[in-house]
């Protein structure tokens, strides 16, 4: 691990790989990663103090309390995104910068347990509301602003559940790195 290149630091996971064609199995898959992440990554980072927190998970990188916080805002927008797509037609989401929001004082100062309950909580309710979703709802879109590029529904469950796997190896692998686990 001492000898990651930077592109493996950054994406120890690999790229987000969606296939395009989404199965059912897939969905299911991915909305039970989406469902046990607050917990899992809620057991990793409990005992971390706040020097450990502070601490960059790649040189140049976000701390892992910017990580974690990012995770909640991320995921908060996700929610809303999906809501937006099953209630409107198509519409162009809202982009953040998350370079931006990262840097604001609650990111890089917060309680890491207050993004942590709003990850269980906004990941509950992301579960429940997408688990029983037909075909042709998973099959709705939004734009994305930046891109100009529709992303449909079950696109985007694998989008975050990659996502949520993606940070959790950020943190993990520093973690590791240090000795910390």
């Amino acid at each position: 691990m001492k000898n990651q290149s930077l592109e493996q630091l950054k994406y120890p996971i690999g790229k987000a790989k969606i296939p395009t064609a989404i199965t059912l199995q897939h969905i299911q898959e991915w909305l039970i990663i989406l469902e046990e992440f607050p917990q899992k990554l809620t057991l990793l980072v409990s005992n971390l103090d706040d020097k450990q927190l502070a601490t960059p998970y790649r040189p140049g990188g976000w701390t892992i309390r910017q990580v974690i916080h990012h995770l909640a805002d991320s995921h908060l927008h996700s929610y809303i995104r999906f809501k937006w797509a099953l209630t409107e037609n198509k519409p162009t989401i809202k982009a953040y910068d998350e370079q931006q929001w990262a840097e604001l004082h609650d990111a890089k100062n917060a309680p890491i347990l207050l993004s942590l309950n709003a990850l269980a909580a906004t990941h509950a309710k992301l579960v429940y509301l997408l688990k029983d979703l037909s075909e042709i709802e998973l099959e709705k879109a939004f734009i994305h602003p930046e891109t100009g590029s529709e992303v449909a529904l079950n696109k985007n469950i694998g989008i975050y559940a990659w996502h949520s796997q993606h940070h959790y190896a950020h943190i993990e692998n520093r973690m590791i790195l240090n000795g910390w686990k």
